[in-house]
């Protein structure tokens, strides 16, 4: 039986998916294999969310925080951030007393970006787990990481110089983002790194959609993830 060539190749056109000796005949390729640049102008090996309803189409789709705030997603943005609400919407339901969020950042972020992102997904009615907050003084870093990590809904990685070099050198970061990446409920979110940057380091996050600072910026992003992770029904 020939075997498809998207794990090694992947089907980054339509041509490719003609071309794979298991693929090709069929009428409508559908794989987790795909490449959609529109989010990161880049490369990319993240998962399709085409199996997630009409909400996917080339229309817009909007969504509330719990501010009530609206927030409109272009196309692409919804079929990254989509998955993220549906397992939102899974956990909220599965657990409701654990946070919407929790906050993966490099140490060197944590009075920067990651205090502004954080202060911004608060202002959006997201209740968030974050290192500056919620390890009390005197207490083990890493025991006190686990508890977030366990008693969060979905985990946001903010993708930073700083974080990449945290990864590189396996620092605190690292050992977060293996837990996240283990969970598959993690939503990249880059802020002055490229995709390409980003994948050179970490493979395995890449694969991951997400949104990035460069398109819009981080309060907009801010609102996106919020409204995503509040698991409150679609506009």
């Amino acid at each position: 039986m020939a075997q498809c060539t998207a794990p090694v190749y992947g089907h980054r056109s339509s041509a490719a998916a003609a071309n794979c000796p298991a693929c090709g005949g069929r009428s409508r390729y559908r794989s987790s294999y795909t490449y959609d640049g529109s989010s990161y102008g880049g490369r990319r090996g993240s998962t399709s969310a085409s199996s997630y309803g009409p909400s996917s189409s080339s229309s817009s789709t909007s969504r509330r925080t719990r501010t009530g705030r609206s927030v409109s997603y272009s196309a692409s943005e919804w079929r990254s951030v989509e998955p993220y609400a549906e397992k939102a919407a899974e956990q909220a339901r599965a657990h409701p007393d654990r946070r919407d969020l929790f906050l993966c950042h490099a140490w060197d972020d944590r009075q920067g970006s990651a205090a502004d992102l954080h202060r911004q997904l608060k202002a959006n009615g997201a209740t968030v787990w974050f290192s500056e907050e919620d390890i009390p003084l005197g207490s083990l870093m890493t025991r006190e990481i686990d508890k977030g990590l366990r008693n969060s809904r979905i985990g946001i990685v903010l993708v930073t110089p700083a974080l990449l070099k945290s990864i590189e050198n396996e620092g605190i970061a690292e050992k977060e983002l293996a837990v996240l990446l283990n969970s598959r409920r993690v939503v990249p979110v880059t802020h002055g790194v490229t995709f390409d940057e980003l994948y050179d380091v970490s493979p395995m996050l890449a694969s991951h959609a997400g949104l990035n600072t460069s398109d819009s910026s981080l309060d907009d992003v801010a609102a996106k993830i919020a409204a995503a992770a509040a698991a409150l029904p679609a506009e």
